[in-house]
């Protein structure tokens, strides 16, 4: 075993999809994984400190830590850094999908996913940096999302939350570098999990006529894409790619070919065609 594997990771919204795949992945190289999620056990405790019990030799060990809190993502973190002495690497991936139009959008419903996909991130950074400081070393990766440089319609909720985390980890990356810590961004394009199925309705949008036939069409693009997409095993690669890298970049896109262009295009081309262009693919 390296002294690469021997690192100690700490992956958030790990019961499925992009977490799961890339704690697993991280699990079977030998790397000391803790994945986290609201409801780590059957029979929750009110100490989310406790790990479930491994299945068998290949799982790695869970652990009940709801990001929404100040108190869970505390005692989570001080819980792997008793038994572990140290945290080399932490991965925000915890957080879910809104469709909608923003008219349509609740401020409840805003704030909840903001609560979840910004401020937890927020929250899990804000925990571990002292532990990074003091080790001088570590790695920060948040997931993002090529809606995070790209508002998709009927999204516009989800691409403000990505746009957030994209302005805070690039100001974070500065921050931080003199004392050893690598800050970086993964953004996957349309991947194959169950984000798809478990994507959120806005209450309104289930009733306001308005827009429901162009939202209803967008997001039958959007869940196809998903559904063809590629396989979270892909991010879990590039993600110990970044481990193992001294000095790795800021962005990282996993994404198909066209998504990689529309990255491009949207930097070169008059912001009307581009939004022309982005209407037309989302059939609207």
């Amino acid at each position: 075993m390296t002294v690469d594997t021997k690192k100690v990771v700490l992956i958030t919204g790990a019961s499925s999809g992009i977490g799961q795949a890339s704690a697993q992945y991280l699990h079977q190289k030998g790397y000391q994984v803790y994945g986290t999620s609201r409801k780590a056990q059957r029979n929750p405790s009110r100490n989310p400190s406790k790990v479930s019990q491994p299945k068998s030799a290949a799982a790695f060990p869970m652990l009940q830590m709801d990001v929404d809190s100040d108190q869970s993502v505390k005692r989570g973190i001080n819980y792997i850094l008793k038994k572990e002495g140290r945290i080399d690497v932490v991965v925000n991936n915890a957080g879910f999908g809104i469709a909608g139009a923003v008219e349509d959008t609740s401020l409840e419903e805003a704030q909840a996913l903001f609560e979840t996909n910004v401020w937890g991130a927020f929250r899990v950074c804000k925990t571990v940096l002292p532990i990074m400081r003091g080790q001088q070393s570590g790695h920060i990766v948040t997931i993002s999302s090529i809606g995070g440089h790209i508002a998709i319609p009927f999204q516009g909720l989800y691409s403000a939350g990505k746009f957030a985390l994209e302005g805070m980890t690039e100001a974070l990356r500065m921050e931080v570098r003199r004392f050893g810590i690598h800050v970086v961004l993964i953004e996957p394009g349309d991947c194959c999990t169950q984000f798809t199925v478990n994507r959120c309705r806005t209450v309104a949008s289930q009733h306001n006529q308005a827009y429901a036939q162009q939202c209803n069409a967008a997001v039958a693009v959007m869940e196809q894409d998903e559904m063809h997409g590629f396989a979270p095993e892909k991010v879990a690669r590039v993600l110990e790619r970044i481990i193992r890298n001294p000095s790795p970049r800021l962005r990282y896109a996993v994404a198909s070919p066209p998504q990689k262009l529309a990255l491009v295009l949207k930097k070169v081309l008059p912001s009307r065609l581009f939004e022309f262009l982005l209407m037309k693919y989302y059939k609207l």
